[in-house]
């Protein structure tokens, strides 16, 4: 189980890293709103998404698989 934390620190590290290297300001458009924020900032916006939606995927078959074992037991 630890290596999966320090896989996590890891990985943390590296994409501070990178945001922290990546600091060119880009303008955004999406649908009618428009942003401006730094390249790094917006893959870690996007990374963190990413992360939310994986944790909330895996939270719902979780919950289909324990529904699921009661319905049959």
């Amino acid at each position: 189980m630890h290596y999966k934390l320090l896989l996590a620190i890891i990985l943390l590290v590296l994409v501070l890293i990178f945001v922290l290297q990546n600091t060119t300001i880009v303008d955004i458009n999406f649908m009618v709103w428009e942003f401006t924020l730094s390249r790094g900032l917006l893959v870690l916006i996007v990374l963190l998404v990413g992360v939310a939606i994986g944790w909330l995927g895996r939270a719902q078959l979780a919950h289909r698989g324990r529904k699921q074992k009661r319905i049959w037991s």
